[in-house]
């Protein structure tokens, strides 16, 4: 963490399905908006730059994926270094041999010559499986303006992974997402739970409009470390979410609600046990 306070950018807005080109487009539009807001860093939901339903993009995934020197990598890369801003932001990645793809996000940092990192989702949901491999690690990657740790949607919904990623010295955790809005309940549940749990502020980033008969409704927002929302965007619309972070809070919080210090990890051997219910 290098200042006390931060602003950062949540990017909610409609990706077309399988057209990359005119999301990429749009998504230069937004990292170009923050910057001129003031935003060091600029958050875009699951799989933006490509639509979410892999269902209907079915084989299109291979052909729509990214690795390094892609178009997407490219142009993030360009982005970053131009408007001094560091881009995190979901894409199909492609994986080492034929036909292998993965659900990622993608960490660009001004001055980096490509990618700076790279999370793949692990916890896939519903039919997320018969089209993508799954991640298994949880890394934590250095920004300017502090270490950041990523979980995609359905991620969140396993305190391991916010703890995992905080005990590994994240300072900020980010959630970009496609969350249904039949599921909106649980996207402001464990988002707050996430926040207070670690003591962190915590990006929740979701996707706005409609694949096919899948609604995904936005309500983007920024949690402090105590689990309350800081702003939050509409749900009946694309947003430019403009928040701030601060860590001095954040250190604060900690000392208060000491759950982070209170742990007795001897204790919970089970939870490394591969225990089927």
């Amino acid at each position: 963490m290098k200042d006390n306070t931060v602003k950062v950018a949540l990017a909610q807005f409609n990706s077309e399905l399988g057209n990359k080109q005119s999301n990429l487009q749009r998504m230069a539009e937004f990292c170009q908006q923050a910057a001129e807001q003031g935003a060091k860093l600029i958050c875009f939901p699951e799989l933006a730059t490509t639509g979410y339903r892999g269902d209907l993009l079915s084989t299109k995934l291979w052909d729509l994926s990214d690795s390094a020197g892609s178009e997407t990598y490219t142009l993030f890369s360009t982005l970053a270094t131009r408007l001094n801003i560091t881009i995190v932001s979901g894409f199909v990645e492609r994986g080492d041999y034929l036909g292998e793809v993965y659900n990622s996000v993608g960490v660009w940092n001004p001055g980096c010559n490509g990618v700076s990192g790279v999370f793949r989702k692990v916890h896939a949901f519903g039919m997320e499986k018969q089209w993508f491999s799954g991640g298994n690690s949880f890394p934590v990657f250095e920004t300017p303006i502090g270490k950041i740790g990523v979980m995609i949607c359905y991620d969140m919904g396993f305190p391991e992974v916010a703890r995992i990623l905080t005990l590994q010295g994240a300072e900020l955790l980010l959630a970009p997402s496609a969350w249904c809005v039949q599921d909106s309940d649980v996207w402001d549940i464990n988002s707050a739970c996430r926040a207070l749990e670690n003591g962190t502020h915590l990006l929740a980033v979701n996707r706005w409009g409609h694949e096919g008969d899948l609604h995904l409704f936005g309500g983007s927002k920024v949690l402090g470390p105590r689990g309350q929302v800081l702003c939050e965007a509409s749900r009946d619309g694309e947003a430019l979410l403009i928040g701030e972070i601060d860590f001095r809070s954040q250190a604060h919080t900690r000392l208060n609600v000491p759950y982070l210090r209170d742990r007795k990890p001897q204790s919970y051997g089970l939870l490394a046990q591969d225990t089927k219910l």
